[in-house]
């Protein structure tokens, strides 16, 4: 079975997407695919350059990713153009590897992890969606202490994705993760025991 886990930004995904791994689930993992693609030399970089300008890249030629955030959070239009270059090959690659898993192992659960995946319409690849929750309070709390960034700053970065509220109420299943890694560890091991019930 394949699922998709989602959530929003510093609500703790990449602490979730990492316990279903060490309990035997297979791990496809956006963010990963999006910094391979663009690597030096690789046609998703030499894209991102054109549109946004050299001054993205760092003296060695990789991509600046703090200096191409602060240009896309702050422009709803420039951080369409960015993901116009980014997701297909995102989504092209994902589906590739999904698909590598299933034939090696049919049995085995395949988490998929999306960050944006409501914000790109990709909710019917999955029969399930697992969205990675915490309050809005305590996720700009979060983000600002991660991140070193002002509260306005964290604002915008949040503005840039869908509320955590309106994931929360489209999910299939939820992980609370406010509370301790065991809270969260337990509410990971009862969905993987749901699931192997089904």
């Amino acid at each position: 079975m394949i699922i998709g886990l989602t959530g929003g930004i510093a609500t703790g995904k990449s602490m979730v997407s990492s316990l279903l791994a060490r309990h035997g689930s297979a791990l496809v993992d956006a963010d990963q695919i999006a910094r391979e693609i663009v690597e030096p030399g690789r046609p998703a970089l030499l894209a991102i350059v054109e549109a946004f300008g050299s001054e993205v890249l760092t003296k060695d030629g990789a991509l600046d990713r703090k200096k191409l955030g602060e240009m896309v959070f702050a422009d709803h239009e420039q951080r369409k153009k960015l993901e116009a270059i980014l997701h297909p090959e995102i989504r092209e690659l994902m589906k590739h590897r999904i698909e590598e898993l299933e034939q090696r192992n049919p049995e085995q659960l395949i988490v998929a992890d999306i960050p944006l995946l409501y914000e790109s319409g990709l909710q019917s690849m999955f029969k399930e969606i697992i969205v990675v929750y915490v309050p809005r309070e305590l996720q700009i709390q979060r983000l600002m202490s991660r991140d070193g960034l002002s509260v306005d700053l964290a604002e915008q970065r949040l503005l840039a994705q869908m509320p955590i509220e309106q994931k929360r109420e489209l999910a299939d299943w939820i992980i609370d993760n406010s509370g301790t890694p065991e809270q969260t560890e337990n509410q990971v091991i009862a969905f993987l025991h749901r699931k192997e019930r089904l």
